[in-house]
């Protein structure tokens, strides 16, 4: 028997047995859909995440409040080591304010854009005319360098000025989604309209270029004024605290930068030499590092319910290549008597352990890349397929199918062939 009379056989054993094929086929398809989709959705996740952070990317950082730390008795952890920097009391807890943050932005003199910011609310209600907006806006408080640092480009209008800063007046940015629900497609027309946040009237001075969405928050549902106002009107809580962001023009600044701007607010922050830094400075690369790190857990996990459910399919695999063994004796003897070889009857079941095994693959990766791509779509993110993923499952599933029909395939070609045409 030639290679392709064993390949051809195998196909035809395959085919005639669906529904044992099917089952078989559909576990594994099983593990491969799981190990496969998790991961395609992984690279959509990744793939948005790193651009949601494209804006500073790895030549911007931020200075923000660092929470006190405290052990399980709410009581402040104190350094045992000798020598340590010891926290000061007075320091601890204290939020980073609009005067620190202006004080920051004027003693910094490094070349860099600083802009100072503060979160505003996420439910407000944005109303014109006889529309208004579900209670789901984001308000961001930013000044003339917010746009810029945060990745917002102005389509039309004019961007927030350091006049608009200082004397608080009420305008504002609205993003795609804003100005499309009052004002349609036409960006043109929101420029000098008082619309109402919150009851509040802001006349609109500029209108931002879509983001799209990531996950599931829209980046365009969002109002840009001063920080000045936000302050007045959206968040008078006393314990809010200012981010301070800084982008260098190359990379190669990042790390002089962050030293300086430690030594420049440590002064405002009124720290003496032997007192720790009470607030933060995370890089912007650090936050897309944190979260690849995370979801490597995830990959593994997949990775273990992948080959937890392809060893059990396995099994299954073995089990029916067995049955199949047994029903098939008279048909093993006859391959014999007519000159069939070991190694033909060998590679016969091999061949089928590995073609139902592939099958489960194919389905897998097909449905795997889709259901992965879901999550994708949902994320705004384009068409990923991870390949060195659908890689090691074709690699995977072959391994699988090889170790699962070689048990079957040396006990059917060590069948007597006499013994095997007597079989009934």
């Amino acid at each position: 028997m030639t290679l392709r009379d064993t390949l051809s056989l195998s196909f035809r054993t395959v085919r005639s047995n669906r529904l044992r094929t099917g089952i078989t086929v559909a576990i594994i398809a099983l593990g491969i859909t799981a190990l496969i989709g998790i991961n395609t959705a992984i690279v959509a996740i990744k793939q948005k995440f790193l651009e949601s952070f494209s804006s500073m990317g790895a030549m911007g950082f931020t200075i923000r409040y660092q929470e006190p730390r405290r052990n399980f008795n709410n009581d402040e952890i104190k350094k045992e080591k000798k020598g340590a920097k010891k926290e000061k009391k007075s320091n601890m807890g204290r939020p980073i304010t609009e005067k620190q943050a202006e004080a920051f932005k004027e003693a910094y003199k490094f070349p860099a854009l600083v802009s100072a910011n503060l979160m505003g609310t996420r439910n407000a209600i944005v109303a014109y005319g006889n529309k208004k907006t579900n209670p789901n806006v984001w308000v961001v408080g930013g000044d003339e360098n917010y746009t810029s640092l945060n990745g917002f480009t102005v389509l039309f209008g004019r961007d927030l000025n350091t006049l608009d800063i200082q004397s608080s007046r009420n305008v504002c940015l609205i993003g795609s989604d804003v100005a499309t629900r009052f004002f349609g497609e036409n960006v043109e027309r929101p420029l000098d309209k008082v619309i109402r946040i919150d009851n509040i009237p802001f006349r609109i001075i500029g209108t931002l270029k879509p983001k799209g969405s990531t996950f599931g928050r829209s980046l365009d549902n969002v109002i840009i004024t001063s920080y000045t106002n936000v302050r007045r009107f959206f968040n008078n809580n006393p314990n809010a605290s200012f981010n301070i962001q800084v982008k260098v023009p190359d990379i190669k600044y990042v790390d002089g930068a962050i030293g300086e701007a430690t030594g420049v607010f440590r002064t405002i922050r009124q720290l003496s030499v032997t007192e720790t830094d009470n607030f933060k400075i995370d890089k912007s690369d650090s936050f897309a590092e944190m979260l690849i790190r995370n979801l490597s857990f995830i990959t593994v996990a997949a990775l273990l319910i992948g080959v937890i459910t392809l060893v059990g399919a396995a099994i299954g695999l073995m089990n029916i290549m067995l049955v199949a063994v047994t029903e098939r004796t008279k048909e093993i003897g006859l391959v014999k008597a007519i000159g069939g070889k070991r190694k033909n009857v060998r590679y016969q079941f091999l061949y089928e352990s590995i073609i139902i095994s592939l099958l489960g693959a194919a389905f897998g990766i097909v449905l795997g890349v889709i259901l992965g791509n879901i999550v994708g779509l949902l994320l705004s993110t384009s068409f990923v397929i991870p390949w060195d993923w659908v890689f090691t499952g074709v690699f995977i599933c072959t391994l699988v199918g090889l170790l699962a029909g070689l048990y079957p395939a040396i006990k059917a070609a060590k069948l007597n062939p006499i013994e095997a045409l007597r079989y009934e």
